[in-house]
Protein backbone atom coordinates (compact mmCIF):
# COMPACT_ATOMS: atom_id res chain seq x y z
CA UNK A 1 0.00 0.00 0.00
CA UNK A 2 1.41 3.36 -1.05
CA UNK A 3 0.37 6.68 0.41
CA UNK A 4 0.66 8.45 -2.96
CA UNK A 5 0.83 7.34 -6.61
CA UNK A 6 1.94 9.93 -9.16
CA UNK A 7 0.96 9.07 -12.72
CA UNK A 8 3.45 10.50 -15.20
CA UNK A 9 7.21 11.06 -14.94
CA UNK A 10 7.68 14.20 -16.98
CA UNK A 11 8.83 17.45 -15.44
CA UNK A 12 5.60 17.97 -13.50
CA UNK A 13 5.34 14.44 -12.11
CA UNK A 14 9.04 14.40 -11.25
CA UNK A 15 8.86 17.80 -9.53
CA UNK A 16 5.86 16.65 -7.48
CA UNK A 17 7.66 13.41 -6.56
CA UNK A 18 10.71 15.30 -5.39
CA UNK A 19 8.64 17.80 -3.36
CA UNK A 20 6.59 15.09 -1.69
CA UNK A 21 9.72 13.06 -0.88
CA UNK A 22 10.39 15.64 1.83
CA UNK A 23 7.63 13.98 3.85
CA UNK A 24 7.43 10.61 5.55
CA UNK A 25 5.28 8.99 2.86
CA UNK A 26 5.48 5.86 0.73
CA UNK A 27 5.38 7.20 -2.85
CA UNK A 28 5.43 5.56 -6.27
CA UNK A 29 5.69 7.19 -9.70
CA UNK A 30 4.07 5.31 -12.59
CA UNK A 31 5.37 6.04 -16.10
CA UNK A 32 4.07 4.34 -19.24
CA UNK A 33 7.29 4.87 -21.23
CA UNK A 34 10.59 3.02 -20.88
CA UNK A 35 12.24 6.00 -19.18
CA UNK A 36 11.33 9.30 -17.59
CA UNK A 37 11.06 12.50 -19.66
CA UNK A 38 10.05 10.53 -22.77
CA UNK A 39 6.70 12.30 -23.19
CA UNK A 40 6.01 16.04 -23.48
CA UNK A 41 9.17 16.99 -21.55
CA UNK A 42 11.69 15.52 -24.00
CA UNK A 43 10.85 18.05 -26.74
CA UNK A 44 10.58 21.11 -24.52
CA UNK A 45 12.27 24.30 -25.73
CA UNK A 46 14.13 24.58 -22.43
CA UNK A 47 13.15 28.18 -21.63
CA UNK A 48 12.73 29.45 -18.07
CA UNK A 49 10.17 32.15 -18.79
CA UNK A 50 10.42 35.64 -17.35
CA UNK A 51 6.99 36.09 -15.77
CA UNK A 52 5.29 38.50 -18.17
CA UNK A 53 3.25 36.48 -20.69
CA UNK A 54 0.27 35.88 -18.37
CA UNK A 55 -1.75 37.96 -15.94
CA UNK A 56 -1.54 37.42 -12.20
CA UNK A 57 -5.17 36.26 -12.07
CA UNK A 58 -4.22 33.06 -13.95
CA UNK A 59 -2.50 29.98 -12.55
CA UNK A 60 0.01 30.28 -15.38
CA UNK A 61 0.91 33.82 -14.35
CA UNK A 62 1.22 33.09 -10.63
CA UNK A 63 3.04 29.78 -10.88
CA UNK A 64 5.40 30.88 -13.68
CA UNK A 65 6.96 33.64 -11.59
CA UNK A 66 7.13 31.47 -8.44
CA UNK A 67 8.72 28.62 -10.38
CA UNK A 68 11.24 30.95 -12.04
CA UNK A 69 12.50 32.12 -8.66
CA UNK A 70 13.19 28.54 -7.51
CA UNK A 71 15.70 27.64 -10.22
CA UNK A 72 18.86 29.03 -8.62
CA UNK A 73 18.33 27.06 -5.41
CA UNK A 74 17.38 23.93 -7.35
CA UNK A 75 20.49 24.16 -9.53
CA UNK A 76 22.71 24.31 -6.44
CA UNK A 77 21.04 21.18 -5.09
CA UNK A 78 20.64 19.19 -8.33
CA UNK A 79 23.45 20.46 -10.63
CA UNK A 80 21.48 20.51 -13.90
CA UNK A 81 22.54 22.83 -16.77
CA UNK A 82 20.84 26.23 -16.28
CA UNK A 83 21.72 29.83 -17.06
CA UNK A 84 19.88 33.14 -16.59
CA UNK A 85 20.73 34.60 -19.98
CA UNK A 86 17.67 36.87 -20.17
CA UNK A 87 14.79 37.14 -22.65
CA UNK A 88 14.03 39.74 -25.32
CA UNK A 89 10.76 40.37 -27.16
CA UNK A 90 11.37 42.19 -30.42
CA UNK A 91 8.67 44.53 -31.79
CA UNK A 92 8.71 45.96 -35.31
CA UNK A 93 5.63 48.22 -35.43
CA UNK A 94 3.77 50.68 -33.25
CA UNK A 95 0.97 48.15 -32.86
CA UNK A 96 3.42 45.49 -31.71
CA UNK A 97 4.93 47.95 -29.22
CA UNK A 98 1.46 48.45 -27.71
CA UNK A 99 1.27 44.68 -27.16
CA UNK A 100 4.74 44.78 -25.61
CA UNK A 101 3.56 47.45 -23.19
CA UNK A 102 0.76 45.10 -22.07
CA UNK A 103 3.33 42.37 -21.44
CA UNK A 104 5.45 44.85 -19.51
CA UNK A 105 2.47 45.70 -17.29
CA UNK A 106 1.87 41.97 -16.74
CA UNK A 107 5.49 41.61 -15.68
CA UNK A 108 5.29 44.52 -13.24
CA UNK A 109 2.09 43.12 -11.72
CA UNK A 110 3.64 39.66 -11.39
CA UNK A 111 6.83 40.98 -9.81
CA UNK A 112 9.15 40.02 -12.67
CA UNK A 113 12.64 41.06 -11.55
CA UNK A 114 14.33 43.78 -13.59
CA UNK A 115 11.80 43.82 -16.43
CA UNK A 116 12.48 46.67 -18.82
CA UNK A 117 10.62 48.40 -21.64
CA UNK A 118 13.23 49.19 -24.32
CA UNK A 119 13.65 51.48 -27.31
CA UNK A 120 15.44 50.38 -30.47
CA UNK A 121 18.90 51.45 -29.33
CA UNK A 122 18.61 49.64 -26.02
CA UNK A 123 17.47 46.44 -27.72
CA UNK A 124 20.39 46.49 -30.16
CA UNK A 125 22.83 47.10 -27.32
CA UNK A 126 21.46 44.05 -25.51
CA UNK A 127 21.66 41.86 -28.63
CA UNK A 128 23.63 43.27 -31.60
CA UNK A 129 22.51 40.38 -33.87
CA UNK A 130 18.90 41.62 -33.78
CA UNK A 131 17.31 42.92 -36.96
CA UNK A 132 18.12 46.67 -37.04
CA UNK A 133 14.57 47.33 -38.29
CA UNK A 134 13.10 46.71 -34.83
CA UNK A 135 11.11 49.48 -33.17
CA UNK A 136 11.81 48.42 -29.59
CA UNK A 137 10.83 45.66 -27.24
CA UNK A 138 11.00 44.09 -23.82
CA UNK A 139 13.91 42.80 -21.73
CA UNK A 140 13.37 40.26 -18.93
CA UNK A 141 16.81 39.62 -17.42
CA UNK A 142 15.53 36.95 -15.04
CA UNK A 143 14.54 34.62 -17.87
CA UNK A 144 16.86 31.79 -18.74
CA UNK A 145 17.56 28.46 -20.38
CA UNK A 146 17.74 24.93 -19.00
CA UNK A 147 18.41 21.46 -20.39
CA UNK A 148 14.92 20.02 -19.80
CA UNK A 149 15.63 16.28 -19.73
CA UNK A 150 18.62 16.71 -17.40
CA UNK A 151 16.34 18.74 -15.12
CA UNK A 152 13.79 15.93 -15.09
CA UNK A 153 16.46 13.28 -14.48
CA UNK A 154 17.88 15.31 -11.57
CA UNK A 155 14.46 15.81 -9.97
CA UNK A 156 13.72 12.09 -10.14
CA UNK A 157 17.18 11.09 -8.92
CA UNK A 158 16.66 13.31 -5.88
CA UNK A 159 13.18 11.88 -5.29
CA UNK A 160 14.46 8.30 -5.49
CA UNK A 161 17.35 9.09 -3.16
CA UNK A 162 14.69 10.10 -0.63
CA UNK A 163 12.61 6.96 -0.91
CA UNK A 164 10.35 7.43 -3.96
CA UNK A 165 9.87 4.32 -6.11
CA UNK A 166 9.71 4.55 -9.91
CA UNK A 167 7.94 2.04 -12.14
CA UNK A 168 8.49 2.50 -15.88
CA UNK A 169 6.66 0.61 -18.64
CA UNK A 170 3.55 0.94 -16.45
CA UNK A 171 0.75 1.64 -18.92
CA UNK A 172 -2.30 2.38 -16.75
CA UNK A 173 -5.33 0.54 -18.12
CA UNK A 174 -7.73 0.18 -15.19
CA UNK A 175 -8.49 1.78 -11.83
CA UNK A 176 -10.54 0.01 -9.16
CA UNK A 177 -11.80 2.12 -6.29
CA UNK A 178 -12.03 1.05 -2.68
CA UNK A 179 -13.36 3.13 0.21
CA UNK A 180 -9.94 4.42 1.19
CA UNK A 181 -7.70 3.68 -1.80
CA UNK A 182 -7.26 2.98 -5.50
CA UNK A 183 -5.90 -0.15 -7.16
CA UNK A 184 -4.08 0.75 -10.38
CA UNK A 185 -3.53 -1.91 -13.05
CA UNK A 186 -0.99 -1.84 -15.88
CA UNK A 187 -1.33 -3.40 -19.33
CA UNK A 188 1.12 -6.13 -18.23
CA UNK A 189 -1.05 -7.11 -15.25
CA UNK A 190 1.03 -5.38 -12.59
CA UNK A 191 -0.99 -3.67 -9.87
CA UNK A 192 -0.33 -0.90 -7.38
CA UNK A 193 -2.53 0.14 -4.47
CA UNK A 194 -2.43 3.72 -3.18
CA UNK A 195 -4.47 5.89 -0.84
CA UNK A 196 -3.99 9.07 -2.91
CA UNK A 197 -3.17 9.78 -6.55
CA UNK A 198 -1.96 12.66 -8.71
CA UNK A 199 -2.79 12.77 -12.41
CA UNK A 200 0.26 14.29 -14.11
CA UNK A 201 -0.07 12.28 -17.31
CA UNK A 202 0.52 15.10 -19.81
CA UNK A 203 -1.06 14.39 -23.18
CA UNK A 204 -2.98 11.50 -21.65
CA UNK A 205 -4.33 13.24 -18.54
CA UNK A 206 -7.87 13.18 -19.97
CA UNK A 207 -7.69 9.41 -20.46
CA UNK A 208 -6.29 8.88 -16.96
CA UNK A 209 -9.07 11.03 -15.48
CA UNK A 210 -11.62 8.85 -17.28
CA UNK A 211 -10.05 5.68 -15.82
CA UNK A 212 -10.61 7.13 -12.35
CA UNK A 213 -14.22 7.98 -13.23
CA UNK A 214 -13.35 11.61 -12.49
CA UNK A 215 -13.79 14.86 -14.45
CA UNK A 216 -14.42 14.69 -18.19
CA UNK A 217 -12.18 16.98 -20.21
CA UNK A 218 -10.30 16.79 -23.48
CA UNK A 219 -6.59 17.25 -24.15
CA UNK A 220 -5.89 18.48 -27.66
CA UNK A 221 -2.29 18.09 -28.91
CA UNK A 222 -0.66 21.27 -30.17
CA UNK A 223 2.36 20.29 -32.23
CA UNK A 224 5.53 22.33 -32.23
CA UNK A 225 8.31 21.65 -34.74
CA UNK A 226 11.80 22.80 -33.79
CA UNK A 227 15.05 22.98 -35.71
CA UNK A 228 18.47 22.62 -34.12
CA UNK A 229 21.57 24.42 -35.38
CA UNK A 230 25.17 23.39 -34.87
CA UNK A 231 27.03 24.85 -31.88
CA UNK A 232 29.26 26.79 -34.30
CA UNK A 233 26.32 28.61 -35.92
CA UNK A 234 26.88 32.35 -36.16
CA UNK A 235 23.22 32.92 -35.21
CA UNK A 236 23.87 31.92 -31.57
CA UNK A 237 22.52 34.80 -29.49
CA UNK A 238 23.30 35.94 -25.98
CA UNK A 239 19.60 35.91 -25.03
CA UNK A 240 16.39 34.11 -25.94
CA UNK A 241 14.68 36.19 -28.64
CA UNK A 242 10.88 36.14 -28.97
CA UNK A 243 8.64 37.81 -31.51
CA UNK A 244 5.53 39.56 -30.24
CA UNK A 245 3.20 36.64 -29.34
CA UNK A 246 -0.02 35.73 -31.08
CA UNK A 247 -3.31 34.58 -29.57
CA UNK A 248 -2.39 30.89 -29.14
CA UNK A 249 1.39 30.89 -29.40
CA UNK A 250 4.43 32.80 -28.22
CA UNK A 251 5.64 32.64 -31.80
CA UNK A 252 8.77 31.15 -33.34
CA UNK A 253 11.87 31.99 -31.37
CA UNK A 254 15.64 31.99 -31.64
CA UNK A 255 16.85 30.10 -28.56
CA UNK A 256 20.47 29.79 -27.45
CA UNK A 257 20.50 26.43 -25.65
CA UNK A 258 22.39 26.04 -22.40
CA UNK A 259 24.75 23.56 -24.11
CA UNK A 260 25.75 25.98 -26.87
CA UNK A 261 23.56 25.05 -29.83
CA UNK A 262 20.80 27.24 -31.30
CA UNK A 263 17.15 26.24 -31.63
CA UNK A 264 14.61 27.72 -34.05
CA UNK A 265 10.88 27.33 -33.34
CA UNK A 266 8.48 26.04 -32.24
CA UNK A 267 5.56 26.08 -34.61
CA UNK A 268 2.06 25.70 -33.14
CA UNK A 269 -0.52 23.54 -34.92
CA UNK A 270 -3.50 21.68 -33.50
CA UNK A 271 -3.41 17.94 -34.21
CA UNK A 272 -5.82 15.08 -33.53
CA UNK A 273 -3.19 12.40 -32.98
CA UNK A 274 -1.22 12.28 -29.74
CA UNK A 275 1.56 10.47 -31.60
CA UNK A 276 2.11 12.87 -34.52
CA UNK A 277 5.71 14.02 -34.17
CA UNK A 278 6.58 14.31 -37.86
CA UNK A 279 8.36 17.38 -39.20
CA UNK A 280 7.58 19.03 -42.54
CA UNK A 281 9.42 21.00 -45.20
CA UNK A 282 6.69 23.66 -45.10
CA UNK A 283 7.28 24.38 -41.44
CA UNK A 284 11.03 24.25 -41.98
CA UNK A 285 10.74 27.14 -44.44
CA UNK A 286 8.27 29.03 -42.28
CA UNK A 287 10.36 28.69 -39.11
CA UNK A 288 13.55 29.94 -40.74
CA UNK A 289 11.74 32.81 -42.41
CA UNK A 290 10.30 33.89 -39.05
CA UNK A 291 13.66 33.47 -37.32
CA UNK A 292 15.45 35.62 -39.91
CA UNK A 293 12.99 38.42 -39.22
CA UNK A 294 14.42 38.46 -35.69
CA UNK A 295 18.06 37.48 -36.38
CA UNK A 296 18.92 38.01 -40.06
CA UNK A 297 22.07 35.82 -40.00
CA UNK A 298 20.12 32.64 -39.19
CA UNK A 299 21.04 30.11 -41.89
CA UNK A 300 19.56 26.77 -42.93
CA UNK A 301 23.08 25.55 -43.68
CA UNK A 302 23.71 25.22 -39.93
CA UNK A 303 20.87 22.79 -39.23
CA UNK A 304 21.83 19.42 -37.74
CA UNK A 305 18.41 17.99 -36.91
CA UNK A 306 14.71 18.70 -36.49
CA UNK A 307 12.10 17.29 -34.14
CA UNK A 308 8.55 17.90 -32.96
CA UNK A 309 6.84 17.87 -29.61
CA UNK A 310 3.20 17.92 -28.57
CA UNK A 311 1.80 20.29 -25.97
CA UNK A 312 -1.21 19.14 -23.89
CA UNK A 313 -3.79 21.86 -24.45
CA UNK A 314 -7.09 21.76 -22.60
CA UNK A 315 -10.03 22.22 -24.93
CA UNK A 316 -11.62 25.66 -24.41
CA UNK A 317 -9.17 26.54 -21.63
CA UNK A 318 -5.72 28.10 -21.97
CA UNK A 319 -4.87 27.98 -18.25
CA UNK A 320 -3.53 25.06 -16.20
CA UNK A 321 -6.05 22.74 -14.54
CA UNK A 322 -4.62 21.94 -11.09
CA UNK A 323 -7.23 21.06 -8.48
CA UNK A 324 -8.65 18.39 -6.23
CA UNK A 325 -11.09 16.24 -8.18
CA UNK A 326 -14.69 16.83 -7.17
CA UNK A 327 -15.66 13.36 -8.36
CA UNK A 328 -12.76 11.53 -6.63
CA UNK A 329 -11.59 13.54 -3.60
CA UNK A 330 -8.39 11.46 -3.23
CA UNK A 331 -7.29 12.40 -6.75
CA UNK A 332 -5.43 15.62 -7.64
CA UNK A 333 -5.64 16.75 -11.26
CA UNK A 334 -2.57 18.40 -12.81
CA UNK A 335 -3.63 18.69 -16.45
CA UNK A 336 -3.21 21.04 -19.39
CA UNK A 337 0.36 21.81 -18.34
CA UNK A 338 1.66 23.38 -21.51
CA UNK A 339 3.97 26.42 -21.65
CA UNK A 340 5.12 27.74 -19.19
CA UNK A 341 4.88 24.34 -17.48
CA UNK A 342 8.64 23.73 -17.34
CA UNK A 343 9.20 27.10 -15.65
CA UNK A 344 6.26 26.61 -13.31
CA UNK A 345 7.03 22.97 -12.40
CA UNK A 346 8.64 23.69 -9.00
CA UNK A 347 5.70 25.92 -8.05
CA UNK A 348 3.19 23.40 -9.40
CA UNK A 349 4.76 20.86 -7.04
CA UNK A 350 4.23 23.24 -4.11
CA UNK A 351 0.65 23.87 -5.20
CA UNK A 352 -0.12 20.13 -5.43
CA UNK A 353 1.50 19.55 -2.02
CA UNK A 354 -0.85 22.15 -0.51
CA UNK A 355 -3.88 20.57 -2.19
CA UNK A 356 -2.96 17.15 -0.79
CA UNK A 357 -2.38 18.58 2.69
CA UNK A 358 -5.68 20.48 2.66
CA UNK A 359 -7.48 17.36 1.44
CA UNK A 360 -6.29 15.41 4.46
CA UNK A 361 -2.96 13.75 3.56
CA UNK A 362 -0.83 13.72 6.71
CA UNK A 363 2.48 15.46 5.98
CA UNK A 364 5.27 14.83 8.47
CA UNK A 365 8.81 15.78 7.54
CA UNK A 366 10.98 12.83 6.51
CA UNK A 367 13.86 12.22 8.92
CA UNK A 368 17.15 12.51 7.08
CA UNK A 369 15.73 14.14 3.95
CA UNK A 370 18.66 15.27 1.78
CA UNK A 371 17.99 17.71 -1.08
CA UNK A 372 21.46 17.32 -2.59
CA UNK A 373 22.59 14.95 -5.33
CA UNK A 374 26.11 14.86 -6.83
CA UNK A 375 26.79 16.61 -10.12
CA UNK A 376 27.67 14.63 -13.23
CA UNK A 377 31.26 14.41 -14.41
CA UNK A 378 31.43 16.03 -17.86
CA UNK A 379 34.66 15.11 -19.64
CA UNK A 380 34.02 17.69 -22.37
CA UNK A 381 33.97 20.65 -19.97
CA UNK A 382 36.72 19.43 -17.60
CA UNK A 383 40.13 21.15 -17.62
CA UNK A 384 43.20 19.18 -18.65
CA UNK A 385 44.35 18.50 -15.10
CA UNK A 386 40.94 17.05 -14.23
CA UNK A 387 40.89 14.97 -17.42
CA UNK A 388 44.29 13.49 -16.63
CA UNK A 389 43.17 12.62 -13.11
CA UNK A 390 39.92 11.03 -14.34
CA UNK A 391 41.73 8.85 -16.88
CA UNK A 392 44.29 7.79 -14.28
CA UNK A 393 41.48 6.76 -11.92
CA UNK A 394 39.31 5.17 -14.62
CA UNK A 395 40.75 4.52 -18.12
CA UNK A 396 37.19 4.47 -19.55
CA UNK A 397 37.30 8.28 -19.41
CA UNK A 398 40.02 8.13 -22.05
CA UNK A 399 37.79 6.28 -24.51
CA UNK A 400 35.68 8.90 -26.33
CA UNK A 401 32.47 7.30 -27.60
CA UNK A 402 30.68 10.41 -28.94
CA UNK A 403 33.21 12.58 -30.76
CA UNK A 404 30.85 15.48 -31.48
CA UNK A 405 30.03 16.01 -27.79
CA UNK A 406 33.22 14.45 -26.34
CA UNK A 407 31.30 11.93 -24.23
CA UNK A 408 33.46 9.18 -22.73
CA UNK A 409 32.74 5.50 -22.18
CA UNK A 410 32.79 6.13 -18.42
CA UNK A 411 29.89 8.60 -18.78
CA UNK A 412 27.88 6.10 -20.84
CA UNK A 413 28.44 3.46 -18.15
CA UNK A 414 27.36 5.91 -15.43
CA UNK A 415 24.10 6.58 -17.32
CA UNK A 416 23.42 2.84 -17.60
CA UNK A 417 24.05 2.35 -13.89
CA UNK A 418 21.48 5.08 -13.22
CA UNK A 419 18.92 2.93 -15.06
CA UNK A 420 18.99 4.42 -18.57
CA UNK A 421 19.20 1.49 -20.98
CA UNK A 422 17.70 2.86 -24.22
CA UNK A 423 19.56 4.85 -26.85
CA UNK A 424 17.42 7.94 -26.17
CA UNK A 425 17.83 7.56 -22.42
CA UNK A 426 21.61 7.55 -22.82
CA UNK A 427 21.40 10.52 -25.20
CA UNK A 428 19.32 12.64 -22.84
CA UNK A 429 21.48 11.75 -19.82
CA UNK A 430 24.91 12.27 -21.44
CA UNK A 431 24.31 14.20 -24.72
CA UNK A 432 25.93 11.34 -26.68
CA UNK A 433 24.38 11.49 -30.15
CA UNK A 434 23.25 15.12 -29.89
CA UNK A 435 26.10 16.63 -31.90
CA UNK A 436 26.59 17.37 -35.54
CA UNK A 437 26.51 13.75 -36.78
CA UNK A 438 23.45 12.96 -34.64
CA UNK A 439 24.73 9.58 -33.50
CA UNK A 440 26.05 8.42 -36.84
CA UNK A 441 29.42 7.57 -35.31
CA UNK A 442 28.53 6.56 -31.75
CA UNK A 443 25.11 4.86 -31.75
CA UNK A 444 26.30 1.31 -32.42
CA UNK A 445 29.18 1.69 -29.96
CA UNK A 446 26.68 2.81 -27.30
CA UNK A 447 24.47 -0.20 -28.00
CA UNK A 448 27.43 -2.54 -27.51
CA UNK A 449 28.20 -0.91 -24.16
CA UNK A 450 24.57 -1.22 -23.03
CA UNK A 451 24.58 -4.92 -23.98
CA UNK A 452 27.89 -5.51 -22.19
CA UNK A 453 26.90 -3.68 -19.00
CA UNK A 454 23.35 -5.06 -18.70
CA UNK A 455 23.67 -8.52 -20.19
CA UNK A 456 20.87 -7.73 -22.64
CA UNK A 457 20.97 -9.29 -26.09
CA UNK A 458 21.79 -6.76 -28.81
CA UNK A 459 18.53 -7.61 -30.56
CA UNK A 460 16.58 -6.49 -27.47
CA UNK A 461 18.04 -2.99 -27.48
CA UNK A 462 15.72 -0.12 -28.39
CA UNK A 463 15.72 3.54 -29.22
CA UNK A 464 13.03 4.42 -26.68
CA UNK A 465 11.39 1.23 -25.45
CA UNK A 466 9.28 -1.62 -26.78
CA UNK A 467 8.39 -1.20 -30.44
CA UNK A 468 11.54 0.77 -31.29
CA UNK A 469 14.01 -2.11 -31.57
CA UNK A 470 17.09 -1.02 -33.50
CA UNK A 471 18.79 -4.14 -34.84
CA UNK A 472 17.82 -7.16 -36.89
CA UNK A 473 19.70 -10.43 -36.64
CA UNK A 474 22.27 -9.46 -39.27
CA UNK A 475 23.98 -6.39 -40.64
CA UNK A 476 24.84 -7.33 -44.20
CA UNK A 477 26.26 -10.83 -44.04
CA UNK A 478 27.46 -10.56 -40.43
CA UNK A 479 25.45 -11.59 -37.38
CA UNK A 480 25.05 -8.64 -34.99
CA UNK A 481 26.54 -10.57 -32.08
CA UNK A 482 29.80 -11.14 -33.99
CA UNK A 483 30.48 -7.51 -34.81
CA UNK A 484 33.61 -6.20 -33.11
CA UNK A 485 34.65 -2.58 -32.62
Amino acid sequence: MYDLAIIGAGVVGSAIARRMSEYNLKIVVLEKAADISFGVSKANSGIVHGGFHYRSDTLKGRLEIKGNLRYDELQKELHFPFRRCGILIAAFTTEEMRHVETLYENGLENGAIGIELCNRERMLSLEPKLNPDIAGGLHAPNGGIVEPYRFVFALMESARKNGVELKTDFQLTEVQKQADSFTLYSSSGEQVRSRWAVNAAGLFADEVSALFGAEVFRIIPRKGEEFLLDRNASAFTSKVVFPVPGRHSKGMLVIPTVEGTTMIGPTAEIRESKNDTATTSENFSRAFSSARRLIPIVSERDIITSFAGLRPVLEDKEDFYIDRSEAEPRLIQAAGIQSPGLTAAPAIADYVKDLLRDAGLNLQERPGYDPMIPGLTRFRTADQETRDRLIAENPAYGEIICRCESVSEAEIIEAIRHGHTTLDGIKFYTRAGMGRCQGGFCSFRILKIIARETGMDMLQLTKRGSGSELLHSRIGSMPVQEMDK
